[in-house]
């Protein structure tokens, strides 16, 4: 989820404010991209693509890890070049430029583990979610499976992950330079590698990476704790403790003592979290004990919890059109927004003088810094030449070789895609740059049914569902691409290097995320609705499919009705946020983030509410230490979780259970 932050103006490197300083020495491109720099990128990407891919197959948010990135790539390197100094070996001093690059590749690899579609479009194509789903529902045909494979996985990964990288490389001074746009989560992390590589910043980043070190081995140890009690089967230990009562512990009202969600809850905004959990309320406290008791009237009342003519049913489709109505808004916002501003800009560019002149001396200085960031942004240049020919090359490659993976997807549709892509990932860049929102999974929808319906009974499903990935990977790196440059821009990091750093980072990422995914696959039952990892969006892609190739026929009884009104009220909050004022706006909740729990359970709500709430009372105690150290806890009770998944998944796949199952029942039998 996007974080919602509000920048006034650029963020310059740090100087003194008495005098003008000197320009900063810049190292040449080459060796901003280091050996030990790659290595470190590859260590935290297998970690960062284990924590997205855990957060995926679970309840699917993904909080921004980048600021994670920066202060782990310091952590890893400085322990690094320390290391090697006890034995007397000389290292290169660690520059700010080289962090940047490791976080930017770190950024790039675990990217893929989200817009590869792990848990979403390219797992609703396999047999278990065709099976949940149910081989007599309208539209859920046994030839639209298409079981995971490394082999496939890895090829689809390479095809479609790197012409994102080439589609907007060419725009980079156009976005950062002459829009100026923000983007705030790129900001965010220049300002914290410019202040490790000062002298106190680097005595702050010591004691952060301390914390992080700190709750990383508390989050690991207390899972480890929490395995020796969760028995055989997916109703044991503190994930199943009935903390609000056992009544309450049936609609998944409880607290399942989970680090990663309560560090989500501290990264997340207080509206994302508070949002979540109002979503939780609506759902699993009111609208579905309500249609449950329409059992036997609006559905038959014999029904299982997994099948789609009943309550199922309803909780699928109210979500997906939350989750439509929300992402269609903020689409045709973000498409406003960006041909509001360009026509603005058009306008100022002929109305004001080429030379901006500013009195005084702070806003020669001003110029000066800004002067120094441009020119060292433009100096090593990507030539146009190279981003247009290796675009159009990687169509050529993609639009024969994706229909040999999905055959019922056609070159010619493949090429459609391509065609139009570099202008969403355009609308996708700019709207990020603004907002700080990758819509990337919207875009995806809407070539999902798109697609699906144009393509028909005969085939449509995965062809939606592959075409949802070929427009998630463009549109999603694109932006990804166009983050780190702003944070480029503000290190005085090349360009060229952070390009090629994209470039291995994307490389890495096309092996790495199928490669940790794999081991879920093989050690964690996938897909389970009653299970950990219940994949919701998997079901969710499928269906929105079947829904671009069969239309509403599929609907249970009332459904459509209930969806209409849902898709209408998320609508409805979208607008009153942007009208009202801030003092109100920052009240209303996300439609979006209400939408998760709907399917999901209350559960993770509760664990993000307690997360926010921790955070709450941390900024009125001391605000600056709560500033100081908040993300660096959240990164440690996250990681801490994610690296435990290594060993849990390693005594899953040797078939050694936890030795004890604490389970809870009601004391006295009515």
């Amino acid at each position: 989820m996007g974080s919602e932050a509000e920048i006034t103006g650029p963020l310059l490197a740090s100087g003194d404010s008495a005098q003008a300083p000197a320009p900063e020495a810049v190292p040449p491109w080459r060796e901003q991209v280091t050996a030990r720099g790659l290595a470190v990128s590859a260590v935290l990407g297998v970690l960062f693509c284990l924590i997205t891919h855990k957060l995926n197959l679970t309840v699917g948010i993904i909080p921004s890890l980048n600021v994670a990135a920066g202060l782990l790539g310091y952590f890893l390197v400085r322990t690094w070049t320390a290391a090697l100094e006890r034995f007397g070996v000389v290292s290169k001093p660690f520059t700010k430029q080289e962090n940047t690059v490791i976080q930017t590749c770190v950024v790039a690899c675990y990217g893929l583990a989200f817009s590869g579609g792990f848990g979403s479009y390219m797992l609703a194509m396999d047999q278990r979610t065709y099976e949940l789903i149910g081989p007599d529902y309208p539209g859920n045909r046994a030839v639209d499976v298409k079981n995971p494979s490394l082999g496939w996985m890895i090829g689809f990964m390479f095809v479609v992950s790197f012409l994102g990288l080439f589609s907007l490389v060419a725009l980079r001074k156009v976005m950062v330079i002459d829009y100026k746009l923000t983007y705030p989560s790129g900001t965010a992390t220049a300002m914290l590698i410019n202040s490790f590589h000062t002298t106190t910043g680097a005595e702050l980043a010591d004691q952060q990476v301390r914390c992080l070190g700190k709750y990383l081995s508390i989050s690991f140890i207390w899972n480890c704790f929490k395995w020796f009690f969760s028995g055989v089967g997916d109703s044991c230990g503190f994930d199943n403790f009935p903390s609000l009562g056992l009544a309450a512990f049936k609609n998944t009202f409880y607290f399942d003592f989970s680090p990663t969600y309560i560090g989500c809850g501290l990264i997340c905004p207080h509206i994302v979290n508070c949002s979540t959990l109002l979503g939780a309320i609506i759902s699993w406290g009111f609208l579905w004990p309500y249609i449950s008791t329409k059992a036997g009237d609006w559905y038959p009342a014999n029904l299982g919890s997994n099948d789609f003519k009943g309550l199922y049913g309803y909780k699928v489709f109210i979500s997906v059109s939350v989750i439509l109505g929300d992402g269609l808004y903020n689409l045709i916002k973000i498409i406003y927004a960006t041909i509001k501003e360009i026509m603005n800009a058009r306008a100022k560019k002929g109305r004001l003088p080429l030379v901006q002149v500013q009195d005084g001396d702070e806003g020669s200085k001003l110029s000066a810094e800004e002067k120094h960031l441009n020119e060292t942004f433009i100096k090593d240049s990507i030539p146009p030449w190279l981003a247009g020919s290796g675009y159009i090359g990687l169509a050529a490659i993609s639009t024969a070789t994706v229909p040999m993976i999905f055959p019922q997807i056609k070159w010619y549709l493949v090429l459609s895609a391509y065609v139009v892509a570099p202008l969403l990932a355009f609308c996708n860049s700019y709207g990020t740059g603004l907002t700080d929102w990758n819509l990337a999974s919207t875009y995806g929808k809407i070539g999902l049914f798109i697609f699906a319906s144009w393509v028909g009974q005969n085939g449509g499903v995965i062809a939606g569902l592959a075409a949802c990935g070929v427009m998630m990977s463009i549109v999603s790196t694109a932006a990804d691409l166009m983050q780190d440059f702003k944070t480029g821009y503000l290190t005085l990091s090349s360009p060229r290097s952070m390009f090629v750093s994209q470039l291995i980072g994307t490389a890495l990422g096309c092996v790495i995320a199928p490669l940790t995914f794999w081991l879920y696959w093989s050690a964690f039952d996938i897909g389970n609705p009653d299970g950990a990892f219940k994949a919701p969006y998997a079901v969710i892609f499928r269906e929105m499919s079947i829904l671009g190739v069969e239309g509403f026929s599929a609907l249970p009884q009332h459904c459509l009705a209930i969806c209409s009104f849902f898709f209408i009220a998320s609508l409805v909050i979208n607008l009153l946020r942007d009208v009202t004022p801030k003092n109100v706006s920052r009240f209303i909740p996300i439609p979006m983030a209400m939408a998760i729990p709907f399917y999901i359970g209350a559960y993770f709500a509760i664990d993000m509410f307690v997360g926010t709430v921790i955070l709450f009372v941390w900024e009125r105690v001391n605000r600056k230490e709560c500033d100081d150290f908040s993300g660096a806890v959240a990164s440690g009770l996250i990681c801490g979780d994610g690296i435990w998944t290594v060993p849990s998944a390693i005594l899953s796949i040797l078939r050694i259970d936890p030795p004890i199952c604490m389970y809870f029942k009601p004391s006295v039998s009515s």
